[in-house]
């Protein structure tokens, strides 16, 4: 399938795409807010800057995107046909730092969760599975 955008304006349109408080790591924080959670943002001083921080139950949450993570759904296995090579290596490079980040997360104690963006569908079981992780790092 031919890009909508020219080169150009593709480019430009992939700059502006943000790296935080994005809106599935919102929809994220208003389910934990609506539970009770208590929370700290983007910890800089945790591997990988995870998204959402529960201390007191040393819980990291990371809020991927399909596409950006390669995560294994329709949306996270497309990849542009411009910049093709770029494109798998910069998602390859990505999965690779995910993985380290979580290696040492879960070596210093961390539980490690990720939350696909297109786990965000289905509201409900996204509520259900937080519930389920607050319940059991209480």
């Amino acid at each position: 399938m031919t890009d909508v955008f020219d080169p150009e304006k593709r480019s430009a349109v992939m700059r502006r795409v943000k790296g935080r408080d994005t809106k599935p790591e919102m929809i994220v924080r208003k389910l934990l807010t609506g539970l009770g959670a208590r929370y700290r943002l983007h910890r800089k001083d945790l591997p990988g800057n995870p998204d959402v921080v529960l201390p007191g139950r040393r819980l990291a949450i990371f809020v991927h995107g399909c596409f950006w993570h390669g995560h294994d759904c329709a949306r996270g296995a497309r990849v542009p046909q411009q910049n093709r090579d770029y494109w798998l290596a910069k998602v390859g490079r990505n999965r690779s730092r995910d993985a380290t980040n979580g290696e040492a997360l879960s070596a210093a104690r961390w539980r490690v969760e990720t939350i696909w963006e297109c786990e965000l569908k289905d509201r409900a079981a996204l509520e259900a599975r937080l519930r389920a992780l607050l319940d059991a790092t209480a």
